[in-house]
C-alpha cells in the first residue's frame, strides 16, 4: 500500500478540487438559472461573433429564452447556437484539477491560467468554425459538431496535460 500512496494522493487531490470547483461553478450558474445564458457564456458567443464578423461572416446574437441558449444568425442564416455546455468552462475545470493534482508551486498557477486562455480561444475559434462548417458545407455539420469540435478541445486538453506532466511536474530537480 505505501507504494500506491503518491499515485492515492494525487488523485485524492485530484478528486477534491475538481468537487470544489464544479460546487463553485455550479453555485455560478444557479444565479443565472431565469436567464437566457450567464455573462460568461454570453461572453464567448460575443467574441465568437466578432471573430466571424472579422473574417466576412456578418453574425447577429439573437436570444432564445425558450432553449436559454444565444443563437447565431450568420450571414442571415441561423446556424448554431450557443449553450452554457459550449463555453469551455467546465472543460477548464476538469483541466485546472488535473494540473493542480500535481502541484509544482508558482508555476503551477501560470500554466494553469495559461492554458485556460489557450482553450478558451481554441474554443471560440472552433465554434466560429463550425457556424461557418454549418453555412457553407452542411452536409459535414454532424462530424463537424460530433467528433471534430469536440476532438479540437479535449486535444488540446491532453496535449497541455502531457506537456505538463512531461516538462513540470515529472521533471527532477537538477543538484549542482
Amino acid at each position: 500500500m505505501k507504494d500506491f500512496l503518491p499515485v492515492l494522493k494525487i488523485l485524492l487531490r485530484f478528486v477534491v478540487i475538481y468537487i470544489v470547483l464544479v460546487l463553485l461553478y455550479q453555485f455560478y450558474l444557479n444565479h443565472y438559472e431565469n436567464a437566457v445564458v450567464d455573462p460568461f457564456t454570453r461572453w464567448v458567443a460575443n467574441q465568437v461573433a466578432f471573430l466571424q464578423d472579422s473574417f466576412g461572416f456578418p453574425t447577429v446574437l439573437v436570444d432564445s429564452m425558450k432553449l436559454h441558449s444565444v443563437l447565431f444568425q450568420t450571414s442571415g442564416k441561423f446556424t448554431t447556437r450557443m449553450v452554457e455546455g459550449c463555453n469551455v468552462f467546465s472543460v477548464a475545470i476538469l483541466f485546472s484539477a488535473f494540473i493542480f493534482a500535481f502541484y509544482k508551486g508558482a508555476k503551477t498557477f501560470l500554466f494553469v491560467l495559461g492554458g485556460i486562455i489557450l482553450l478558451h480561444i481554441l474554443n471560440v475559434s472552433r465554434i466560429a468554425l463550425l457556424n461557418i462548417i454549418f453555412l457553407k458545407y452542411p452536409q459535414y455539420e454532424k462530424i463537424g459538431h460530433d467528433y471534430l469540435f469536440p476532438a479540437i478541445i479535449y486535444g488540446g486538453v491532453i496535449i497541455l496535460w502531457l506537456i505538463w506532466i512531461q516538462f513540470f511536474a515529472l521533471r527532477k530537480i537538477e543538484k549542482s
